[in-house]
């Protein structure tokens, strides 16, 4: 595990009982270290004793038992004490994320993504236009229908025909089925760069966000190394890197396959990666290369991108690494499927995807 240097906490500070600073301190820790609750619990023990967060009245067991008894952790084994995260805990990790990542949202209108396509739609335009039979006086432009009313009948005989009505013109609201694949390959911990716990936040954040603000959306998540598998929203938060390499055509076609079971026409691919495709497999073998762009695995990503192309699936790279080599194969990539591509620090990462999302207005098909 990568090791932590602490230095005086200068950053906004916490508001709440001591319990409430704790358990966020706590949950950062617990996505940190891939839901072991015990060495989270160290860390935190750890953290108290560097800068002072429990008090004479409130320690460290008060806020173990406190969670117990609050359904954040659980006791798994009582002979020989350990503890595991609750669902209460997942739910609670995520809507941080979400607070962390995406803040901006608490100003923003719950809905879908907008289409391109006028009708009768859910979402209110500025425009309006004349009443038709079959029109929802739910769109009923009040203000603009009394004011014709008024020019048409004027003041001494007013009344309202149907004439004088007028309805807000609205947008198609259009459904997004998404895969979203994270790289774990080893590369993601390397050289003391800790970028799966950022990219991690970043997946429950997504994951909150879609549930909450866009719940006719779907959200597939998959995890690719040497070879690629899904996951559930739920384990988010317990994902490690392994020492794999990065098969990111076994990440493709596991979306694509995906995407294949999902009826809603509008589909696409967020990919989170720091690093280059080094590996295939044909067969039951593995062929990898670590060293440099190998032409065999970069044409066979190449051809997937082209593929989901095709299929109008586009694909949006979220590269948190700038190597130059890289970003020509992102740009190579790119192009292949027609998608976009954003360098990101791992701080923008979030911010990056969420404009992404809500920019992505898919056609109605």
């Amino acid at each position: 595990m990568l090791g932590w240097s602490f230095a005086q906490y200068t950053g906004k500070e916490i508001q709440g009982s001591v319990f409430d600073q704790l358990l966020s301190y706590f949950k950062e820790l617990i996505v940190y270290t891939a839901g072991n609750v015990r060495e989270a619990l160290s860390w935190l023990t750890e953290l108290d004793r560097e800068f002072g967060l429990t008090t004479d009245e409130y320690g460290m067991a008060d806020f173990i038992e406190e969670l117990l008894n609050n359904g954040y952790i659980q006791l798994q084994n009582p002979d020989n004490p350990s503890f595991t995260p609750t669902r209460k805990m997942e739910i609670a990790l995520r809507k941080q994320a979400l607070e962390e990542i995406f803040g901006q949202l608490k100003k923003s209108r719950r809905g879908n993504h907008n289409t391109s396509f006028g009708g009768l739609g859910d979402e209110h335009t500025s425009d309006t236009r004349p009443f038709q039979f079959g029109d929802s006086i739910n769109h009923l432009a009040v203000s603009d229908s009394l004011k014709n009313a008024y020019i048409n009948h004027g003041i001494d005989d007013f009344k309202l025909t149907q004439d004088d009505l007028e309805v807000r013109e609205t947008y198609y609201q259009s459904q997004m089925s998404t895969v979203l694949m994270i790289d774990i390959s080893h590369s993601m911990i390397l050289y003391g760069e800790d970028r799966i716990t950022p990219a991690k936040k970043v997946a429950m954040a997504l994951a909150e966000l879609i549930q909450t603000r866009y719940p006719k959306d779907t959200l597939d998540i998959l995890v690719f190394g040497n070879d690629a598998w899904p996951i559930e929203i739920k384990d988010l938060p317990y994902l490690e890197v392994g020492p794999y390499h990065t098969n990111t055509v076994a990440g493709l076609e596991l979306a694509m396959d995906m995407l294949r079971r999902r009826r809603n026409p509008n589909k696409q691919i967020f990919m989170i990666t720091d690093g280059k495709p080094t590996c295939i497999k044909k067969g039951n073998k593995y062929y990898k290369n670590s060293f440099g762009l190998d032409k065999k695995i970069v044409q066979r990503t190449l051809n997937l991108a082209t593929r989901c192309r095709k299929l109008d699936i586009p694909i949006t790279t979220f590269m948190i690494a700038k190597d130059p080599y890289l970003v020509r194969f992102v740009d190579q990539f790119t192009n292949a499927n027609n998608g976009k591509a954003f360098y990101s620090s791992l701080q923008g990462l979030g911010e990056f995807i969420f404009m992404d999302y809500k920019r992505n207005k898919g056609k109605r098909k």
